[in-house]
């Protein structure tokens, strides 16, 4: 084998399958759309990804039932991801909060595995007495220890979408289509429902990473800033891989 000289910048180090690709996401097994904005549609990130879909991860299976048995199968689909090449992982559904702990200490990369991890963050942006809301697809199953384990006071407002008449029923039920307009509605629908019962909520969190796309309509309504799985795999994306700026002017 060469060994190469450290000096010579003409030299390309290997080790990796693929290139170029930091970020790796656990997809869940589904058939619902993923229109862009969607974790799960390749057109939303100005990066490249790597996917892998967790074979038996369905919507009810991680969203109602709390991700019962699944644990080995997402540190499986981790690992198949660092051996292509990843440099952190994250997942498609912010319900998988209640495995963060487990997959980052199996996991030999960094590990971002829901959009609630953002919340303290947002909150240390506001004022005394306003707090981060949470406007989530299922509240009926969104747990004290989901919050707990997303370093969350139990308190946090949360308000959800189970109501509405096509968002968490098609994703849930894993309907293979989806009225795009309907479910926007149902996602500002929940927002005014937040801040109506909650007004000291001055920044909304997105939990489901199929909320992306409705993201800004959610911000124009309410006024307030809006954040979800995007903005926080962007950033994640940014530690992964820093931009390279000029040494000089």
């Amino acid at each position: 084998m060469m060994i190469p000289d450290p000096t010579n910048t003409s030299i390309a180090c290997g080790g990796k399958n693929i290139y170029a690709a930091s970020l790796g996401i656990l997809m869940l097994e589904s058939r619902f759309p993923r229109i862009p904005g969607d974790v799960g549609n390749a057109s939303t990130w100005n990066f490249p990804v790597h996917y892998k879909v967790v074979k038996g991860a369905s919507p009810d299976k991680v969203v109602r039932k709390g991700a019962a048995g699944l644990l080995d199968a997402f540190i499986d689909a981790g690992q198949e991801l660092i051996d292509m090449g990843v440099d952190g992982i994250s997942t498609n559904c912010g319900f998988m909060t209640l495995l963060q702990a487990e997959m980052s200490e199996a996991l030999s990369v960094p590990v971002a595995a829901s959009s609630l991890m953002q919340v303290p963050m947002v909150q240390a942006t506001l004022p005394p007495g306003k707090r981060v809301g949470i406007v989530t697809i299922s509240k009926s199953t969104l747990t004290d220890a989901h919050l707990t384990s997303a370093g969350l006071p139990l308190d946090t407002p949360v308000i959800g979408t189970d109501n509405g008449k096509e968002f968490t029923r098609a994703i849930l039920d894993d309907e293979p289509y989806l009225d795009v307009a309907q479910s926007e509605q149902d996602i500002i629908d929940a927002g005014r429902l937040l801040i109506s019962h909650h007004p000291e909520v001055a920044s909304v969190v997105l939990e489901c990473t199929n909320m992306v796309p409705y993201a800004a309509a959610l911000q124009k309504e309410l006024g307030l800033p809006v954040y979800s799985i995007y903005n926080l795999l962007c950033w994640f994306q940014a530690g992964l891989t820093p931009r390279s700026f000029p040494s000089h002017v």
